[in-house]
């Protein structure tokens, strides 16, 4: 059966639907409600990374109004009055969710995190590290977009509630032998050294000093491969 033409600015057609009731506003208004805490959790679960040069308040907003918004752009059978109250229902729940992390910073912290070392003294902070959402590569990564060669040059380096990584560096004179995290090095590790001196554990950064064809287990994590530590200065 052919549908009738649609008729431009029919106000009827565009604000109410034949077959939308109050109650269905108010069902509405409901999923919204739970449509916004599954988005908020399911932003929780991916981590930070996940939500990265965007707060988690501002990727939910985005994500629940996108849909609405782009359907009552685009089709002729989406009136605008459950779209007002799917956008009225999102932006309230924003400012209380706003509210809240502002008046308890324990819920805050909970629900956006709160910085993280992840690298302290040289040496990645294991229990901190595998409590995250992220991989070597991805922190080796961040490293050397920030010019680190190895992490014997980094004191310390957090992870922010953005999923962005803040690095501190040792003075050149007090840079101390670290793991190389270039790609190309981190692929050459093995489970014995090849000449004596000091090496660092190509898992967590620990550096010992080991002798030649000696295979040895990193003490802080138990790793098995090794590369001879780097003390190169830090260039900027």
């Amino acid at each position: 059966m052919d549908q009738p033409p649609v008729i431009p600015f029919d106000w009827h057609r565009i604000l109410w639907a034949d077959d939308t009731t109050w109650p269905f506003l108010l069902e509405i208004a409901a999923r919204c409600g739970v449509m916004y805490l599954l988005i908020l959790a399911a932003l929780r679960v991916m981590g930070r990374r996940g939500v990265r040069q965007l707060s988690i308040f501002e990727l939910s907003i985005i994500l629940g109004l996108g849909s609405a918004a782009g359907d009552a752009m685009l089709y002729d059978d989406t009136p605008l009055l459950p779209t007002l109250v799917v956008f009225g229902m999102v932006t309230g729940l924003y400012t209380i969710f706003n509210v809240l992390t502002e008046r308890f910073p324990g819920f805050s912290d909970w629900l956006e995190g709160e910085p993280i070392l992840l690298v302290e003294e040289g040496v990645i902070n294991r229990p901190n590290f595998e409590k995250q959402n992220i991989t070597l590569k991805e922190l080796f990564g961040e490293l050397r977009q920030q010019q680190v060669e190895h992490l014997g040059q980094v004191r310390r380096a957090y992870i922010e509630s953005d999923g962005e990584t803040s690095v501190y560096f040792f003075p050149d004179d007090e840079v101390r032998p670290g793991l190389p995290i270039w790609p190309e090095r981190l692929a050459e590790a093995q489970p014995a050294a090849t000449a004596p001196g000091p090496h660092a554990c190509a898992r967590c950064g620990h550096v010992r000093e080991l002798a030649v064809a000696a295979p040895a287990r990193c003490p802080v994590c138990q790793n098995d491969t090794w590369l001879p530590a780097s003390t190169a200065r830090r260039v900027g």
